[in-house]
């Protein structure tokens, strides 16, 4: 793999040769490959096809979770977070034990405890690991979805970008069955917090519990934002908001 130097950036195939753009410039490689109607007819392509089905599978489920979550995800996310949580659910996939091999998926492997750990923890902004975050205790209610912080206090116990003047936390409960794509999302009201050394106690509750059928998730959001003339506003474009999957039932 070569990369690419030049006045113009180009992107596509030219004869025998891809010029594409990657995370970290522009890069060379040859066309090459077998043919696309060879993969999907030639029975020495069979295991290939299988995991082109599951791959395709797990794709989607990633994809089903980030829009019903796209309220809360927007500001909150890396240019990775895509193809991260494809990468995990593609071992949560591996856990399917009954569907036969292509046809493996992320709802049922996601079925036990040991399975959704896999995907619990999840940090959908890798700049800003919620655990490094907020070095509070909280605790979950997975009935209603609150999230509570006791004895919060703003500037010792959260890891302060330069420059932020103010806190927000928020929290989400949210339903997804993914075998239908049926979806039901609430989100807590805001709490926005001076970044001072007052002590309170942090209640963040959904408007009313999650409802639908498949798996419930429930996630935790911090944002930083900078105080000038009395507008809030926020600090690089999310690079320093966290937003993590913090239980799945």
């Amino acid at each position: 793999m070569a990369k690419y130097k030049s006045l113009f950036n180009v992107e596509g195939t030219l004869g025998e040769v891809t010029f594409y753009k990657g995370e970290n410039g522009y890069f060379i490689r040859s066309k090459g490959g077998v043919s696309k109607n060879r993969i999907l007819k030639d029975p020495a392509f069979a295991r290939t096809r299988e995991n082109l089905s599951e791959f395709g599978s797990t794709a989607t489920s990633g994809k089903q979770l980030r829009k019903a979550i796209h309220g809360i995800l927007a500001d909150a996310k890396d240019s990775r977070t895509s193809s991260r949580l494809t990468q995990v659910l593609s071992k949560v996939i591996n856990e399917d034990l009954t569907s036969v091999r292509g046809q493996r998926n992320v709802a049922i492997g996601l079925a036990t405890a040991q399975e959704k750990s896999l995907l619990k923890g999840f940090n959908f902004n890798k700049r800003a690991n919620l655990n490094s975050v907020l070095k509070a205790s909280y605790t979950l209610d997975t009935a209603t979805g609150e999230v509570s912080i006791s004895n919060f206090i703003p500037n010792q116990q959260l890891a302060i970008p330069e420059s932020a003047t103010h806190v927000s936390m928020s929290c989400a409960f949210l339903n997804l069955d993914l075998s239908s794509d049926m979806a039901d999302l609430q989100v807590s009201p805001v709490t926005n917090l001076l970044l001072n050394s007052i002590s309170s106690t942090i209640n963040l509750t959904p408007q009313e519990p999650a409802t639908g059928t498949g798996q419930s998730f429930y996630f935790l959001k911090v944002t930083f934002f900078q105080d000038i003339n009395e507008i809030q506003y926020p600090l690089n474009n999310g690079a320093y908001n966290a937003l993590q999957l913090i239980e799945i039932l």
